[in-house]
């Protein structure tokens, strides 16, 4: 695709997964994602690939969990309770290093709740979700052209490292639309795939497992997993500085709150206040690293979230206790107006008077 199209974030999605070379889809429906799945069931079969609407979640992920095992490029969908029952196959696939990209639209918890836009899975995603010590990637996109973005770079990711890639979004960004360019990725065949199950007429057999009964063998795979999760800490932090030069005020948000954000940065920044955003686009890894390289100037921090508070949890791991970090958050699906971010702001430039 050339030119741009307008499309709803879950509509960019599953065209850029299409176009990353993803020919296999399960699904079940739930709001407020169900255009991946509609759009899916008609893209599949245009491209020859397969489409499921499976009967439940839980066969969705174990039918990604087999067809990854051949090597073959595989996505599935849902929204936070429907994710909550994907989390055993996630799981299985971490141990087994399988590639699989999962999409997560967000909705308001715990149990049903409602289907309004949260961010309240972020310890779900960010801390495993399922049983046992393993990570999974997540990409948090802020419009609907990084929904396409980031969808494609999460086959690449989990393809390079053999490791489940989760893109966790809220209902509003599954739902707007906003012209976007989907491009074709160049290296959609380039990662090794000899550890995959395509038959052994000529090699010796492949085997994918997550099951070892000798506490060595299992060790030895533990510490292979751990090791890999360090590197991917090493190289897949990812984040979007705005106008964070010299800030003594520095706002974290992803996802739509960020975007809620930036013009309360404009504004002050234009009013001589040094303050800046720090958008987290990969939450795991959190992008730790490039958020330390701020903390000299910054005065104060000002997370702000459409939760109760969960990646602040990451962000005071990353920057202690040595300045105050404030929380902005809101619950039960209601968006945040931007002049809520203010009011906050304004009580943190009070407390500093002229200084800030």
């Amino acid at each position: 695709m050339n030119d741009k199209i307008l499309l709803c974030g879950n509509e960019a999605i599953a065209e850029a997964a299409v176009q990353a070379g993803c020919l296999f889809y399960y699904g079940y429906p739930i709001t407020p994602q169900n255009e991946i799945s509609a759009y899916m069931s008609k893209r599949m079969p245009e491209v020859n690939g397969v489409f499921i609407q499976s009967e439940s979640e839980i066969a969705a992920i174990n039918m990604t969990f087999g067809t990854s095992t051949t090597g073959k490029r595989t996505m599935t969908s849902s929204s936070s309770p429907g994710i909550s029952l994907k989390m055993e196959g996630v799981s299985y696939m971490a141990s087994c290093e399988l590639p699989v990209v999962v999409i997560n639209v967000m909705r308001v918890g715990p149990g049903l709740g409602n289907i309004t836009p949260s961010q309240s899975d972020y310890f779900q995603a960010t801390k495993g979700g399922g049983h046992g010590d393993y990570h999974v990637i997540v990409l948090a996109p802020a419009s609907v052209q990084e929904c396409a973005d980031l969808t494609q770079t999460a086959f690449e990711l989990a393809d390079k490292y053999r490791i489940p890639v989760f893109l966790l979004l809220d209902g509003i960004q599954g739902q707007m639309r906003e012209p976007v360019l989907i491009g074709k990725p160049n290296n959609i065949n380039s990662y090794d795939k000899t550890w995959c199950l395509t038959g052994a007429e000529n090699r010796e057999p492949n085997v994918v497992k997550s099951l070892y009964l000798n506490d060595n063998e299992s060790e030895a795979h533990q510490e292979k997993l751990q090791n890999k999760y360090k590197l991917i800490t090493s190289n897949e932090q990812r984040a979007e500085l705005y106008k964070t030069e010299s800030a003594q005020i520095l706002i974290i948000a992803y996802g739509t709150p960020s975007r809620i954000c930036k013009p309360v940065v404009d504004k002050y920044r234009k009013k001589g206040i040094k303050i800046g955003l720090f958008r987290p686009v990969s939450l795991w890894p959190f992008p730790k690293d490039e958020l330390k390289k701020l903390d000299l100037s910054v005065e104060e921090y000002l997370v702000v979230e459409w939760s109760a508070g969960q990646m602040i949890e990451d962000v005071k791991l990353t920057v202690g206790s040595r300045k105050p970090v404030n929380f902005l958050g809101v619950l039960g699906g209601r968006p945040m107006t931007v002049k809520e971010v203010e009011d906050k702001v304004e009580t943190i430039i009070a407390k500093h008077g002229v200084h800030i």
